[in-house]
């Protein structure tokens, strides 16, 4: 059930981003001619009005497509309709519209969630593991995600930021010495021992840090609690996030491995789902979030990428010649998918019912 509610929440991030798209285009009378979730051969797919809606059979994103792409398009080319004849202002907003759409999800999900459910009362004493890297001392000790740390060394972490900060500092104090760690899981206490693997002379273990969620709530005084306390989840989430595609350019090989997968995603979310409507918000806000940051970056087919290409335009006068355009992005296709089959069978093999059907 939980990896059911994962993959919904996935499923919506998605569509929701293409609605972005979507409706920017069509609001501004822009012609478009397909809504796709997902890539490749189409499973079903719905003709409404010029439009084909499909779902597609590889489940990796999702696109809009326009008429200007369509070679043998009965549409003229100097069609005023068509997204590439229109001012540059308003294809940044149809190319942006996507990620803009995600940022306001995730936000409306903290507001709906600290509004109707209310807000957590002190966090509970620990740290929640919200993700671990493969491999990494995190994953040998045998935590997950979903787990929650309450002391090292028996000595109480404390609760909120300040039990992470404890964690973060007992950890980099610690390269390559044994700590031991009191964990709760399902509700049952264990101690285990990780050796925090050693880099610059700091410590590490490879594992994604949160505040222990409360699992008790209280409503709200007024609304501005509820948006204050929202603006600020989402703050965190957002600049977590940025500093870890930071993270990509400054320390590539160690930061390389915190990518996840679909399936990888889908197992976090399971997990998270697992600690009850905090962990699905949490879980829902945060891959909004990394939907938005992601297809910000500067990547062929990534609105990122489309967004680049435009303001080249502007700058030049004219448009990049359309061989230099479609290599682009026909190597960000390539890229892109060869990625994500490489990451659906790393994680796969992973899974932890995969490795005890396997014997490990």
């Amino acid at each position: 059930m939980n990896v059911l509610a994962s993959l919904v929440v996935l499923g919506v991030l998605i569509i929701f981003h293409e609605a972005g798209h979507f409706f920017a285009a069509t609001s501004q009378g822009i012609r478009v001619n397909g809504f796709s979730i997902g890539f490749g051969p189409a499973l079903i797919k719905h003709q409404y009005q010029g439009v084909t809606y499909a779902i597609r059979a590889l489940p990796l994103g999702g696109y809009v497509s326009f008429p200007d792409n369509e070679t043998q398009s009965e549409i003229a080319k100097d069609d005023p309709d068509l997204l590439q004849n229109r001012p540059i202002p308003q294809r940044i907003l149809v190319i942006s519209a996507g990620v803009i759409a995600n940022l306001l999800l995730a936000w409306f999900v903290l507001v709906g969630q600290a509004a109707f459910v209310g807000l957590p009362n002190q966090p509970e004493p620990g740290v929640l593991i919200v993700s671990v890297q493969t491999n990494e001392a995190a994953a040998v000790s045998g935590i997950t995600s979903g787990d929650r740390i309450l002391s090292v060394d028996a000595i109480p972490l404390g609760q909120g930021q300040e039990a992470v900060q404890n964690l973060v500092d007992a950890i980099k104090a610690a390269p390559q010495t044994p700590l031991k760690l009191e964990r709760i899981r399902a509700k049952q206490k264990t101690t285990l021992t990780i050796t925090p693997t050693e880099k610059k002379g700091v410590g590490r273990i490879g594992a994604q840090l949160q505040a222990n969620i409360s699992s008790s709530m209280h409503p709200p005084k007024n609304f501005m609690e509820v948006f204050d306390h929202a603006d600020s989840q989402f703050l965190d989430l957002l600049n977590s996030t940025i500093n870890g595609y930071k993270g990509l350019v400054t320390e590539f090989r160690s930061t390389a491995k915190q990518i996840s997968g679909p399936v990888k995603i889908v197992e976090i979310g399971a997990q998270l789902t697992g600690q009850g409507s905090s962990g699905l918000t949490l879980f829902a806000a945060l891959i909004s979030i990394n939907l938005a940051v992601l297809n910000s970056l500067p990547l062929p087919l990534l609105d990122g990428g489309q967004l680049m290409l435009v303001l080249i335009e502007g700058i030049r006068g004219k448009p990049l010649p359309e061989r230099i355009q479609m290599a682009f992005m026909q190597s960000g296709l390539l890229l892109i998918l060869g990625i994500s089959i490489i990451l659906i069978i790393r994680d796969t093999s992973q899974l932890t019912i995969v490795q005890e059907l396997l014997g490990h």
